[in-house]
């Protein structure tokens, strides 16, 4: 799997905006400097957000972006999804969509089995999960092997 920039800026701007605890909004600048994410870039992914319904921008003086509900309802497949579609296609299609021939037909059950591991994790945790770092045990226990460390 590949982490897309946008999905990383997109899940470190919220962290960001959830561990204000005053609940203000915050600026596109202020997310920008805080978490090293050029303007432009970071305006696409909050629109992109926007639209997912995960964040409202809110204009005037004390305008920027809030969460549009809470953070504690908000995954990481939620975020990714918003920023950058499903977590997982094979050439633009979503695995399920995916036909091959009786010799390869497998690896369509290899496409559909990478998604629901990644659905295992991406959606338990949530951007307040994140942003009070900590992740839901069953999460945590997966970091705990050291081979997960190692790349391969």
């Amino acid at each position: 799997m590949r982490v897309s920039a946008k999905a990383d800026y997109a899940l470190r701007a919220l962290v960001e905006i959830a561990v204000r605890s005053d609940g203000a909004a915050v600026s596109a600048e202020q997310l920008g400097k805080a978490q090293g994410i050029p303007h432009n870039f970071l305006q696409a992914i909050l629109a992109d957000l926007r639209r997912a319904d995960i964040v409202v921008s809110q204009r005037g003086q004390a305008g920027g972006w809030r969460f549009a509900r809470k953070p504690a309802t908000v995954t990481v497949a939620d975020v990714i999804r918003a920023v950058d579609g499903p977590l997982v296609s094979v050439y633009g299609l979503r695995p399920e969509a995916v036909e091959y021939d009786e010799s390869t037909k497998v690896l369509q059950h290899v496409w559909i089995a990478a998604r629901s591991s990644l659905r295992g994790v991406f959606e338990q945790v949530t951007i307040q999960d994140l942003a009070d770092g900590t992740l839901p045990a069953a999460v945590s226990e997966l970091t705990a092997d050291e081979d997960a460390w190692q790349p391969h």
